[in-house]
C-alpha cells in the first residue's frame, strides 16, 4: 500500500514539475525553471526507489 502511494506521489511530482516547465516555456524566470527541473528529478528518483 505504501509502495503504491509513493509511486502515485512520484507521478504527481513529475506531473507538477512538467506543468511548471510547460507554463514557463520562456525561461525568463530562471529560478522557477530550475524548480521545475528539480521537482521532475526528485519525482524520478522517488519512482526509482
Amino acid at each position: 500500500m505504501i509502495h503504491l502511494l509513493k509511486k502515485t506521489l512520484a507521478v504527481c511530482l513529475i506531473g507538477l514539475g512538467l506543468g511548471i516547465l510547460l507554463v514557463l516555456l520562456l525561461p525568463i524566470t530562471g529560478w522557477l525553471f530550475l524548480i521545475g527541473i528539480t521537482v521532475v528529478c526528485v519525482g524520478f528518483m522517488w519512482l526509482a526507489c
